[in-house]
């Protein structure tokens, strides 16, 4: 009996944890991901994003390819992610996709993610919409941010990271991103056992999860 629950603290000592941050597009998700992976610096953490598992599109033109509504949860291949996920608790070695935004289309490079990481951090929009996803993290955090905000960062960051012009960002924005979110993403939220307001530079909120991070890792 004592070497059972022996063999059971140990397995859950070498359990790895998945801790999900969702929240609408240019809430802050991304940017309290990297900080505080950054922050932490451990080799044992690593960041996975939803947007590297957008489904390849190479095999439409490109005008549709442009066409597609990306916001919707049909966009992405949370059946690769979870069946990553799974192997990566499982201790196997996985190659994570690198998607391309200009093109719509999956690069032929990879990111390996192998056993050594303890924790991972899965940040996206759309992950509390998938019940297998939600099934398999251990913590579950929304970011929550006035829209407006959220609308300006992602002008901001398509206009100069992702080659958009300012009329297709709107024009996007006004078709389908914010209509998924009313339908999809917001009430998600309730699923969240934590809910961040401020956006991604939150310290007490970076620094509660950081702490509990640092638990988990076994870290002082």
């Amino acid at each position: 009996m004592q070497d059972s629950r022996e063999d059971k603290e140990d397995e859950d000592q070498n359990k790895m944890i998945i801790i999900g941050i969702a929240g609408a597009s240019g809430s802050g998700k991304s940017l309290i991901s990297k900080t505080i992976v950054n922050e932490l610096g451990s080799s044992r953490v690593a960041v996975v994003s939803e947007d590297a598992y957008y489904k390849d599109l190479s095999h439409l033109p490109y005008e549709e390819r442009a066409q597609v509504n990306f916001d919707h949860p049909d966009s992405i291949d949370h059946e690769l992610l979870y069946e990553h996920l799974k192997r990566l608790q499982a201790g196997e070695e996985v190659q994570m996709p690198v998607y391309d935004y200009l093109t719509h289309t999956r690069s032929i490079e990879t990111v390996t993610l192998n056993k050594a990481v303890r924790i991972i951090v899965l940040e996206g929009i759309l992950l509390f919409t998938d019940p297998n996803l939600r099934h398999i993290m251990d913590i579950r955090i929304f970011v929550d941010t006035p829209p407006d905000i959220c609308f300006i960062r992602r002008l901001l960051r398509d206009t100069k990271d992702r080659g958009r012009t300012m009329d297709s960002v709107i024009d996007q924005y006004q078709k389908t991103v914010r209509p998924m979110f009313l339908q999809f993403i917001e009430p998600s939220k309730r699923y969240a056992d934590l809910i961040v307001p401020h956006g991604g530079k939150n310290r007490i909120a970076i620094d509660m999860i950081k702490a509990k991070m640092r638990e988990m890792l076994g870290a002082p």
